[in-house]
């Protein structure tokens, strides 16, 4: 029996080869659309999940109010995670990890430019799980000068994983003992480092500063409930390890300093948030949100609907035209629930190949989705054991639900109703098809408006001014390698024809580098009048080389001693300590502790105040800035105006190699550090592009399915008109109307939802665009345009056809 059902639901299948391929198509689209972004949300949702005990890591953040100044910190102080151990039983294990930046390390006669270094404690491996392939994880960081290499790297500079005893020597003269090969670091990592270096080598790690946040901290405890109680602890463990320093900092115990509204307080974040809940100062790598995992959730679920509600609309369409087919089926003596099984088989194997057609092409398509995306997503075996049965449940459920209607409601027809004809039905008497299509490009629109807005986010931010001038800029990244020689090398720079003006500092807009200071406005350290902000050290080229401009005062004069007490400070800095009028000559002081406050005061004079410029991403307002002028050799930045710049760089690699033959120069051009910022952001919005441009083809597909129905089902109606005289525009016109209606009515309804959560979505952004009336209208007169075209191919084949055949008895 059911032999007999698969074979005849295939021939039935076959005969109506027009609807049956649009079915597969659109159910595929849909389902390959909503299998990739599931693999991309599993995989943003696995982060850190790799680790044994992720559930019971915690990182330990700080965050801090001075006046009016707040910020929060994903580091700590240097003495946190030795003291936390020491005082809390249930903290079985605490680590720190500091990012080490750009390091210079041999191999053979080469020297490689390494990003991805790290200076952890040896307990780092207590904490997280990073299986040692050869070595001792309890005593592999236990002394200074060793390493830890993973896998990869340990294979890259020795070409074996037993690398054990070997030396890697780090910036051409510090050797360090290769102590231990671990397994690759997950791509599923909040970090992702490829040399662990024992932070025994750093004596900053032992400093007993509790006033300073540098080191991201780690605790494991005996059990995930600890956590509330851990945090409740944090005043009275702040005020028992800062308080003294406090006093001496800011010349008030640490009550006061909460008192005055000011605070110092610290928190937890769990392991598996770090990546999709933080974007705190101090992060060690780019992370995601959580938002763009409820979105694309949201767009696989839409999308998903959409391929189905497709399916059941052309299902219930094609069903009319059955109903003969059915009273036949009857009189012959065929029962209803065999009716209903025949029916339901049909719509199964339709969903089983379409099911079948978006796994393969997922599998096909899934490298160019991880290059889209920036993800390493490998369908394993073990995926697979999950995503097999919930797409076959997908078969059934699909498939059960879409044949439904032509199961239970064709097989109940009376079979002499059905073979007179009184059940046949046009396309306005279905309201569930009617609906049906409302709620396709309801979703199409929606996702319209969204692209655009997405599309007019990303352009601004590519547009706005920024204060700063990110054109040909070069940026030599390692220039602190030259050591001595890196103003020897900056001042021969100079010199090159086809460069305009050169700066060295590490502080740059795009550069991620942050360094905080406190400020007051008197000598007497009023805390209320205080400010924390950016303190960055320059040169007096600084300014002229990122083409900024002042809004008052000067810029520093090298020529001019006082100059070295100098600070120029930008507009927010002036708004939020109340000199926007004239800053010129004011006064700022920092504290720099002791008992004695004036003896341990440093005074500066404001020279200049400097325009207002982006040197966060564009989700954060602009911070008070402080330039001090001092010497910083982190970068060196150029601009150049050349237009033979090959050649000018050969002349500024030939320099370098005379100053430094061993060294390779690491550079790339300010505007390419900037579209790094917003990588994540671009990619979302292609992502975003190419998922809603399916959406609209599997919405077009029905209503291109649902225009040949309808137009099959006037055939002689046409046939009549155009005997009439009728023309082809007003035939087109008549078969077009209602399902424009049905597209406008979407409009309605969606637009409003739409500007709703792209106004929530824009609100992540400190500077923003506004949603525009145009853009609601340009996505309705797309989806109107869109569903017109589909529609007109049908309806001009039926005007166009030949009134004989039409009013000919079918």
């Amino acid at each position: 029996m059911i032999k007999n059902y698969i074979k005849t639901a295939f021939r039935s299948l076959y005969k109506n080869k027009g609807f049956t391929t649009i079915n597969i198509l659109g159910l595929a689209l849909g389902l390959l659309s909503c299998l990739l972004i599931v693999l991309y949300v599993v995989d943003e949702l696995s982060f850190d999940k790799y680790n044994v005990n992720h559930d019971r890591i915690f990182r330990v953040n700080e965050d801090l109010k001075l006046g009016d100044n707040k910020v929060d910190y994903a580091v700590a102080m240097p003495p946190l995670a030795k003291t936390m151990k020491a005082e809390y039983p249930y903290v079985v294990e605490a680590t720190r990890i500091k990012a080490a930046g750009t390091t210079h390390v041999k191999k053979g006669d080469l020297t490689v430019v390494e990003n991805r270094i790290a200076f952890t404690d040896a307990s780092i491996f207590s904490v997280f799980t990073l299986p040692m392939i050869s070595g001792d994880p309890k005593t592999a960081l236990k002394d200074p000068n060793t390493v830890v290499l993973t896998e990869t790297t340990a294979l890259k500079y020795f070409n074996t994983t037993d690398a054990v005893g070997k030396t890697i020597v780090f910036n051409e003269k510090e050797n360090f003992k290769v102590t231990g090969v671990i397994k690759d670091v997950p791509k599923q990592s909040h970090f992702n480092f490829d040399f662990f270096v024992s932070l025994e080598s750093f004596p900053d790690s032992r400093s007993n500063e509790w006033l300073r946040s540098d080191y991201n901290t780690y605790v494991l405890l005996k059990d995930k409930h600890y956590a509330k109680q851990l945090e409740a602890s944090f005043p009275a463990f702040l005020q028992k390890f800062s308080g003294a320093q406090m006093q001496s900092e800011l010349h008030m115990s640490y009550d006061q300093f909460e008192k005055s509204g000011s605070y110092f307080r610290m928190n937890l974040t769990p392991l598996d948030d770090i990546h999709l809940r933080s974007a705190r100062t101090g992060e060690l790598g780019p992370n995601s949100t959580i938002q763009y995992v409820y979105i694309f959730s949201a767009i696989a679920i839409f999308i998903l609907l959409i391929a189905c509600v497709n399916f059941m609309n052309l299902s219930t369409a094609r069903s009319a035209n059955r109903a003969r087919e059915v009273g036949v089926r009857k009189v012959l003596g065929s029962s209803r629930q065999h009716l209903i099984f025949q029916f339901l088989a049909e719509s199964v194997m339709v969903t089983l190949f379409a099911t079948i057609i978006a796994l393969f092409a997922s599998i096909a398509l899934l490298p160019l989705f991880n290059q889209l995306a920036g993800k390493e997503i490998v369908l394993t075996v073990q995926m697979l054991t999950w995503i097999i049965p919930v797409l076959f449940a997908i078969v059934v459920i699909v498939g059960a639900l879409a044949g439904s209607y032509p199961a239970f409601f064709l097989s109940a027809f009376q079979p002499i109703a059905v073979l007179k004809g009184k059940l046949s039905a046009g396309f306005k008497s279905s309201f569930l098809r009617n609906f049906l299509v409302v709620f396709q490009f309801g979703v199409s629109i929606l996702l319209i408006i969204g692209t655009l807005v997405i599309y007019n986010q990303l352009n601004f931010i590519q547009t706005k001014n920024l204060g700063y001038n990110r054109s040909q800029v070069l940026v030599v990244q390692n220039a602190y390698e030259l050591g001595n020689q890196a103003s020897i090398f900056k001042q021969e720079l100079t010199e090159l024809p086809g460069v305009k003006a050169t700066t060295m500092t590490g502080f740059l807009p795009t550069s991620g580098w942050k360094n905080t200071r406190i400020f007051f406005k008197d000598a007497s350290l009023n805390q209320k009048q205080s400010m924390f902000p950016q303190t960055w050290d320059v040169d007096a080229d600084w300014i002229p080389t990122l083409d900024m401009k002042m809004a008052q005062g000067r810029n520093f004069d090298k020529n001019i001693a006082t100059d070295s007490s100098a600070v120029i400070i930008n507009e927010a800095a002036a708004k939020f300590l109340g000199f926007n009028d004239n800053a010129v000559n004011k006064e700022l002081y920092q504290s720099l502790g002791g008992k004695t406050e004036l003896a341990n005061t440093k005074l500066y004079h404001v020279v200049g105040v400097v325009k207002d410029f982006h040197f966060n991403s564009l989700r954060e307002k602009i911070e008070p800035v402080v330039l001090k002028l001092g010497q910083n050799i982190g970068a060196l930045s150029i601009r150049v105006s050349s237009t033979n710049l090959p050649a000018l760089m050969s002349q500024i690699k030939a320099k370098w190699s005379g100053l430094s033959p061993s060294l390779q120069i690491n550079y790339s051009f300010m505007d390419q550090d900037f579209d790094t910022i917003y990588k994540s952001e671009q990619r979302v919005g292609e992502i975003f592009v190419i998922f809603t441009t399916l959406a609209i083809i599997i919405a077009c597909l029905g209503l291109f399915g649902l225009a040949a129905y309808a137009a099959e089902q006037r055939t002689k109606e046409i046939g009549i008109r155009k005997v009439l005289g009728a023309d082809v525009t007003s035939i087109v016109s008549m078969l077009s109307k209602d399902f424009v209606k049905l597209v406008v009515l979407a409009l309605v309804i969606s637009a409003p939802l739409a500007w709703y959560l792209m106004n929530k979505w824009l609100q992540d952004f400190a500077y923003r665009v506004q949603i525009q009336w145009w853009v609601v209208a340009a996505a309705g007169a797309g989806a109107i345009l869109i569903a017109v075209v589909t529609i007109s191919f049908q309806s001009i084949k039926a005007a166009l056809a030949n009134p004989v055949n039409s009013l000919k008895d079918q």
